[in-house]
């Protein structure tokens, strides 16, 4: 993933916030606190997260981001959610051990081995694996139960490129043998990795023969290589997918949604983030091969593929806030609808057989999203989006 530089504007970052949390309590009621640390471990899953939140899809910047939106927005809330999010970026990241004593205190799990645990992860990807990236952002996610997950970051700086590794509790046998449940980053070829379980060998050797060089082992790493261009493109994307998702979104008559949702005023290009979340929340982990559609939600904090629609993400926010409250009282009807949603797009998807002209279909929809943006409250670091200034017709138009 491209290192690229530049914050995060509050606007959107209080949006984050509050999008995450709902997103998080929804999952929460439908697979509980191991599979939202399930989900976390997905690498494919966490890109589509961070793009579902306004990121630029593409970006190292998404796992700061969700991570720095997740610990804001959960840990106000953590007895109730029975979710802690501990660590970060740059010095935030060496407090975590002391942050999990301190959540051990106060929960009754073993803070003292959560933090070990959270030490040998670090360690781990920082020395036992020497593929030239530097950890420098560490995150660790647990909840009331001890079982936990590791979403931490290494740089590359000479390449401008950064990597991203991912552990779960429930996949770690042993901290030396194959414990990721991925590594996100570009194939570099032979590297030394400790934690092979081709390396057991050369493990049980150091242990024996410390002043000898260990045998250098050799590992195809699980590979998702995400370009250095800030866009979206059609080769990014699963046309069919979005085009179904256009279908059931654009051309269906705003009246059923409102039926479909049971909110009034909620119309079709709402529907279209709304989709695009419930796919998150309900999705089974192989609809996660093309992060960059879900950038189709609320747009990018770069402008690309577009500008942020505030007023769709806020609409979007109170929509999902609405249903976890009423889920909560015993009322459903609302989280069902969004469950509901999700599976009618995956019927639209089943019914198109194959897509025509990919491309076109893809620009077509990008424009209309471009043109519409200033509707939807469109902005960017740069400010709101204007609209499109009329064709100027030439003399001999």
């Amino acid at each position: 993933m491209p290192l690229w530089k530049g914050s995060i504007p509050p606007w959107l970052f209080e949006r984050m916030t509050k999008l995450g949390l709902a997103m998080t309590e929804a999952i929460l009621m439908e697979y509980g606190t191991k599979g939202w640390l399930s989900r976390m471990s997905d690498p494919f899953w966490f890109q589509s997260f961070g793009a579902v939140i306004g990121m630029d899809w593409n970006s190292s910047g998404v796992t700061t981001a969700v991570m720095a939106a997740l610990k804001k927005g959960l840990n106000p809330h953590a007895r109730e959610l029975g979710l802690y999010v501990c660590g970060g970026k740059g010095k935030q990241s060496q407090q975590t051990p002391q942050e999990l004593v301190r959540i051990g205190d106060h929960t009754g799990l073993d803070g003292l081995q959560l933090a070990r645990n959270s030490k040998l992860s670090a360690k781990v990807d920082n020395t036992a694996i020497q593929d030239g990236f530097q950890i420098y952002q560490h995150n660790f996610l647990l909840d009331k139960d001890g079982n936990w997950s590791v979403v931490q970051q290494g740089m590359q700086a000479e390449s401008g490129m950064a990597r991203r590794y991912h552990w779960h509790s429930d996949k770690v046998k042993s901290f030396v043998e194959e414990p990721h449940t991925f590594i996100l980053g570009e194939n570099q070829g032979e590297i030394i990795n400790m934690v092979d379980k081709r390396a057991l060998p050369s493990q049980g050797a150091m242990l024996e023969m410390t002043q000898e060089k260990p045998e250098k082992m050799i590992q195809e790493i699980q590979k998702m290589v995400l370009p250095s261009y800030c866009d979206v493109k059609v080769s990014d994307i699963n046309p069919k997918r979005l085009a179904a998702l256009f279908n059931v979104t654009r051309e269906t008559p705003p009246e059923n949604f409102e039926e479909l949702l049971l909110t009034q005023g909620v119309g079709p290009r709402t529907v279209q983030s709304l989709a695009l979340v419930s796919e998150m929340i309900y999705g089974k982990p192989s609809r996660f091969t093309d992060p960059a559609r879900f950038s189709f939600a609320h747009g990018g904090k770069s402008g690309k593929p577009f500008a942020v629609p505030t007023y769709t993400y806020d609409e979007t926010i109170s929509t999902l806030e609405e249903a976890v409250k009423r889920a909560k009282v015993g009322a459903p009807d609302k989280q069902q609808a969004l469950e509901k949603l999700h599976k009618v797009v995956k019927r639209a998807e089943a019914q198109i057989e194959r897509v025509q002209n990919p491309e076109e279909g893809f620009n077509k929809a990008l424009q209309h999203e471009r043109d519409n943006s200033y509707k939807y409250g469109g902005r960017t670091p740069k400010g709101f989006e204007k609209p499109p200034k009329p064709k100027q017709l030439g003399l001999f138009d």
